[in-house]
């Protein structure tokens, strides 16, 4: 089942400068059924605590922030990074709506990661027309496991 998702995920990637793309539920599916694969989770440590995060297997799932709160690039990104995983681990990339991850999985490909997946619609997802997140779809709303702050 994993060799599917990650083909799949493959050819959603064809044109990205990382290796592909899953959705919350395929990226859930991945990390239960191989414990080798790894989420890093690129939100700010503030956005964790405020908003909640992934309830996973803690030894797989990693808190590297992208940018640190307010908006300040993390120049130790990829140094942290490599603390936890080693290059060719397969790495599922998680943000608050899918841009963040989108950014962190290039820059891990550019510097020598060859598994790296951006996990579509983030943790909170969409806003919807209200202007509130977790409704239209992302981890959350795929009522995939995660605590609240």
């Amino acid at each position: 089942m994993n060799s599917s998702i990650l083909q799949q995920a493959r050819q959603r990637g064809e044109a990205l400068p990382y290796t592909g793309a899953v959705t919350p539920k395929e990226a859930y599916e991945l990390i239960q059924n191989d414990p080798a694969i790894h989420l890093i989770d690129v939100r700010t440590n503030a956005e964790r605590d405020w908003v909640g995060q992934v309830d996973i297997n803690p030894a797989q799932s990693h808190s590297v922030q992208w940018n640190l709160y307010p908006s300040k690039p993390n120049p130790d990104f990829l140094a942290e990074l490599a603390t936890m995983t080693s290059k060719d681990t397969i790495l599922l990339f998680l943000c608050r709506s899918g841009v963040r991850s989108r950014a962190a999985a290039q820059m891990a490909c550019e510097h020598g990661y060859t598994q790296c997946y951006d996990i579509l619609e983030g943790f909170e997802g969409d806003k919807d027309l209200q202007g509130h997140r977790k409704n239209l779809n992302g981890w959350c709303h795929a009522d995939l496991p995660w605590r609240g702050a």
